[in-house]
């Protein structure tokens, strides 16, 4: 049963729309069997990005005079979110795909701009977001690996952590240390997937989201053009956490998808199931579990979609997009438990899939900054502006 959505424009209700179709058409055949052969990280559904790159969905919140769709940010969330009720591995590599244009979009060059974005928004291209370390996930200031100048540009080695799509991408937005300045001495750069001295680590085996392939990414005095270095020297920290803010509220509108799927198997399954000669959802107890997630649900949604409009209206929203990212992801978990809890036997079982959802939910909690950071940068917000 889709979840009302909230859209600002007729062509944001067309775009839903269309998600929906594409979802049903080509999304849900698939998402079972590509799941389980994608287990080992070798299978990955690179198609089907390239077809919601040629629908126009991978750059729908980006300018049209750079090539996206100008749509607000609550809209391209919202797809997301649609994405995410079916296929959630499709749904966070999507908004990862948003996150590795963004320094280019935002803090790029015109002739970068011209030059990057056409193929990186039409879904000709794929990209990784190339910023944790094995030593430096929550603490940005400390990576290592490191950009040296050289007379053709720049040298980078070093190593990357827990990066989705390596292997599978064709360019890396990379973040590496160009000075010993801390988090100032940090400069991002565009690494196409074809330089010399890239290579990649085995796929990570995860619990779940096996369609979103993981691997280390390995740095070897990897050449890179200064026209590929994106902003000023010293920047990257600046664009890697503008970055985040965005992805942040992706990672909330997938979580919120993903709780939404999870409710909507359990709801089937409470109308559909007779014990002791009636629906078990006649049943109040578990009738009232319903309940709950479904306010969860909403609350969730409710909490991202304000989030946005902030973001689309100009005005300060991380503060937001951390309490989005918690409550949506915290939601998610909580909804996708009470969703096996609903189906009792039959959802601790792969005949159902509420037990993926399950395994896919635990992860929201962790990547894009975990919950615990969440509630740290909310704090330090809340009290920056009292002290």
């Amino acid at each position: 049963m889709p979840a009302t959505r909230l859209m600002p424009t007729e062509i944001g209700d067309d775009l839903i729309d269309m998600t929906r179709t594409i979802c049903d058409r080509v999304l849900r055949p698939a998402v079972d069997e590509t799941e389980r052969a994608a287990e080992g990280g070798e299978v990955f559904p690179r198609e089907i990005f390239a077809e919601l790159g040629e629908a126009g969905l991978l750059s729908l919140p980006y300018p049209e005079e750079l090539g996206g769709g100008g749509q607000a940010y609550e809209v391209y969330l919202q797809v997301v979110e649609e994405i995410a009720s079916v296929w959630m591995s499709v749904a966070v590599g999507t908004s990862v795909h948003g996150l590795t244009c963004y320094p280019v979009a935002a803090f790029g060059t015109p002739e970068q701009q011209q030059r990057m974005l056409p193929e990186m928004l039409s879904g000709a291209q794929l990209g990784a977001y190339a910023l944790s370390e094995p030593l430096a996930g929550s603490d940005v200031g400390s990576m290592t690996t490191r950009a040296t100048r050289t007379d053709d540009g720049w040298a980078i080695r070093g190593r990357k952590a827990w990066i989705s799509h390596a292997g599978h991408a064709d360019f890396y937005t990379t973040f590496a240390r160009t000075s010993d300045d801390g988090g100032r001495g940090i400069t991002c750069f565009v690494v196409p997937a074809d330089a010399a001295g890239l290579t990649f680590g085995t796929p990570e085996r995860k619990m779940g989201l096996h369609g979103d392939t993981v691997r280390e990414v390995y740095y070897e005095d990897v050449p890179v053009a200064d026209d590929h270095r994106v902003g000023e020297v010293g920047q990257g920290m600046t664009i890697a956490l503008s970055a985040l803010d965005a992805g942040r509220l992706g990672i909330a509108a997938a979580s919120t998808g993903l709780a939404q799927g999870a409710l909507d198997a359990a709801t089937r399954y409470a109308a559909e199931r007779q014990q002791f000669g009636r629906s078990i959802a006649d049943n109040q107890g578990l009738a009232f579990l319903l309940a709950d997630m479904e306010a969860a649900v909403t609350s969730a949604r409710a909490t991202y979609l304000h989030a946005a409009r902030l973001r689309d209206a100009g005005r300060a929203f991380g503060r937001q997009a951390a309490v989005a990212k918690l409550v949506a992801t915290d939601a998610a978990m909580r909804v996708t438990t009470d969703a096996i809890q609903v189906l009792g036997g039959a959802g601790y079982t792969a005949d159902f899939p509420v037990e993926r959802y399950f395994r896919e939910a635990k992860v929201t909690q962790i990547f894009e900054g975990t919950n615990q950071i969440q509630r740290l940068v909310i704090s330090r917000d809340l009290l920056r502006s009292v002290r």
